[in-house]
């Protein structure tokens, strides 16, 4: 059963998306402070508006490890090699961590009675606000300004998850089985370069 591994799998995502703020905050050659800071905004950003909008606790504040794994990522970033962290590495563990985000996001949503839809949307939240949140506060382009496939694997899970649910499938089951499409859609993304295509204003001839 991978019910008793959802704790680890959290833990494991949250580490992910928060190693990625510190390395951009790297990138931009900020103080180790801000690198901490970018790290907590990414790898709790998104659970903490959907606890928010859910009127729920927050799930961070109440879990002892949450915060020092945040920190611990920090400065694993901080210390290590820039070559460590280049090519495709970090893609493919944030993919992951997407797509676990987005499907407990969905999946907690239906256990507070939010309705089918905004529960779908508040998993997309769980799994894109915290990057959305980093990019903003860094001035850089966010990731919902780019044709990058990479919201539409966090919808595809959230969906996924959140629909064999409501049809009466294991909660774990749903949960892999989201986790799973999400990350292969984000996947064939990052091989193939897959990306949505761009809306163009065609403009009419002069008369």
């Amino acid at each position: 059963m991978i019910e008793p591994l959802l704790p680890l799998l959290t833990l494991s995502g949250i580490a992910v998306f928060a190693l990625s703020g510190a390395l951009l905050a790297m990138q931009l050659n900020q103080t180790f402070v801000t690198a901490s800071f970018f790290a907590l905004l990414t790898g709790v950003g998104g659970g903490t508006i959907r606890d928010v909008m859910l009127d729920a606790p927050v799930f961070w504040l109440n879990d002892p490890l949450v915060a020092p794994v945040i920190l611990l990522a920090a400065l694993v970033a901080w210390v290590t090699p820039v070559r460590w962290w280049e090519g495709q590495l970090l893609e493919w563990a944030d993919a992951a961590g997407l797509a676990a985000f987005s499907t407990l996001g969905a999946g907690k949503a239906l256990a507070y009675g939010v309705e089918p839809v905004p529960a779908m949307i508040l998993g997309v939240v769980t799994g894109c606000a915290g990057g959305m949140l980093r990019d903003m506060v860094a001035g850089v382009p966010s990731i919902m300004m780019r044709p990058d496939l990479y919201v539409t694997p966090s919808a595809l899970a959230a969906v996924t998850a959140a629909t064999l649910m409501l049809c009466g499938v294991d909660e774990t089951l749903s949960l892999l089985a989201g986790s799973v499409v999400g990350f292969g859609l984000r996947g064939a993304a990052l091989i193939w370069n897959l990306k949505l295509p761009a809306y163009s204003r065609t403009s009419k001839p002069d008369a």
